[in-house]
């Protein structure tokens, strides 16, 4: 289930996302950098994109974030339009402005394949994203999620049923299911 990206592949993506919301804010055409030296970045796969800016009072946040779980498209493409959704189309924030790029740090998560988890209890803080559905309600969770809030495996499982809008502890309930997943998380 594990997989990194190299060093440089990761500058790439991360430029890949910088130039996308770039040209999208100043109305041109991208101008991304040179891909195929890395093979993995025309893998298909996952990805979330997120931006996070410094407030008045020095404290970093969250300024959108949009991801796709399913690997229907290369990674490249999927970090592209990732990016662009982050910083213009996440319902919970107003779209980015050109003065805010400057100020916003982006970071992203490439997915590996996700594999049902059959027993909770092999739950991994810091390394298993978790994705819940039960009915029609779905909750994901990255990895690093559970880390950066101090969560134990309990209280991770718990949130996951709480972000798909169910009870605390729906991961056990018949129907339930549960899938985990890893990132290669990196940011600038």
């Amino acid at each position: 289930m594990n997989f990194e990206i190299g060093r440089e592949a990761r500058g790439v993506l991360l430029a890949l996302a910088r130039e996308s919301i770039a040209s999208g804010l100043e109305g041109r055409e991208p101008r991304y950098p040179e891909t195929a030296a890395f093979p993995v970045l025309g893998e298909p796969r996952g990805a979330f994109v997120s931006l996070y800016a410094t407030d008045a009072r020095g404290k970093r946040g969250l300024r959108g974030c949009i991801g796709r779980l399913v690997a229907s498209l290369p990674l490249e493409e999927t970090v592209r339009v990732m990016a662009r959704e982050a910083a213009f189309g996440d319902p919970r924030f107003p779209p980015l402005t050109k003065s805010e790029l400057a100020g916003c740090r982006l970071e992203i998560s490439a997915l590996s394949p996700m594999e049902v988890c059959a027993d909770p209890g092999l739950v991994e803080v810091g390394v298993h994203g978790l994705y819940l559905t039960l009915g029609a309600r779905s909750g994901v969770l990255l990895p690093q999620v559970p880390v950066e809030q101090g969560w134990d495996r309990e209280r991770y499982l718990d949130y996951v049923s709480v972000k798909a809008g169910l009870p605390a502890g729906s991961h056990n309930a018949p129907g339930a299911r549960l899938c985990t997943f890893t990132a290669s998380v990196f940011g600038e």
